[in-house]
């Protein structure tokens, strides 16, 4: 089974965007194609397909389960947990700062299609969007992404317009209505992502740093614990001319975004839904 089932990578516009398989980006080593076969390699990729659990693992991940299901939490703090989450969160982060999880630098390489498609990214190996060391890209990983972004503006001009235009005639014509033009953060920008559960800003940075090579992008991240969006905007690598940082629970519908709708061309939801409770996850 892949490990990437609990990160969600939503396109909007579809009718702008083709899809990868389409386009012919894709990653160095396509899911299900991933088989290891020699133990020895395998860290080479950051998850495999089809791996098929020893009976020994099995039987091990069982007496997991059983333990870790021996000791269940009250009802009454089931509710204390979920109401105070983000206090807990911002508790967490406190005690740990931005040293607890990893950067996902692999997370353009697997999901190429977050960028604009007609936009050549200038990656070094050893840059600070790749894996600072802990997993070397090789040079034709650069360059078969800078093939790929070429192939993809070398496709028929329907389609090359297809994946490029990423203006917003809607917002175009929401900034250009009755009085003066609106202003927010990255509103001049010609393609946003936004980032639901930035945590820290290990996708956040990662991105950021590929992002300041492509003109006219925007990157949005939001969290609900205060405690992380103080680290993101602390970074040394955070640039609010390009990126804007903000406190925000997705599951409350009533809560404004700093941006108008109808605006984003990608939205990240990376390891988010699995730790929202299934009854608030419907409200996003």
């Amino acid at each position: 089974m892949n490990g990437i089932w609990r990160n969600c990578i939503c396109h909007l516009r579809k009718g702008k965007v083709l899809h990868r398989c389409q386009s012919g980006v894709h990653p160095v080593a396509p899911l299900g194609s991933r088989i290891l076969t020699d133990p020895t390699k395998v860290f080479e990729h950051n998850m495999w397909d089809h791996m098929q659990w020893s009976k020994e693992e099995e039987e091990e991940a069982r007496k997991k389960v059983e333990e870790n299901s021996a000791t269940r939490v009250i009802p009454e703090e089931q509710v204390k947990l979920e109401s105070d989450a983000n206090k807990y969160w911002d508790t967490f982060y406190k005690i740990h700062k931005n040293n607890f999880f990893k950067n996902r630098n692999w997370l353009l390489r697997e999901f190429p299609e977050i960028l604009p498609a007609n936009q050549k990214t200038k990656e070094k190996a050893g840059d600070s969007s790749w894996d600072h060391g802990k997993t070397s890209a090789p040079d034709s990983r650069i360059q078969e992404t800078e093939t790929h972004c070429k192939e993809s503006s070398d496709l028929p001009d329907g389609q090359s317009k297809a994946r490029s235009d990423f203006s917003n005639p809607g917002l175009e014509e929401h900034r250009k209505g009755p009085g003066t033009i609106e202003h927010f953060p990255g509103s001049s920008a010609t393609f946003r992502i936004l980032e639901v559960g930035c945590g820290a800003g290990n996708s956040v940075f990662p991105i950021l740093n590929t992002l300041q090579n492509i003109p006219g992008s925007f990157l949005y991240c939001c969290d609900f614990a205060s405690g992380a969006v103080e680290l993101v905007k602390s970074h040394t690598s955070y640039r609010a001319a390009q990126c804007s940082a903000f406190v925000h629970d997705v599951c409350n519908d009533g809560l404004p975004y700093p941006f108008p709708d109808g605006i984003l061309d990608v939205i990240l939801l990376v390891f988010v839904l699995s730790s929202i409770h299934p009854d608030r996850a419907l409200l996003i």
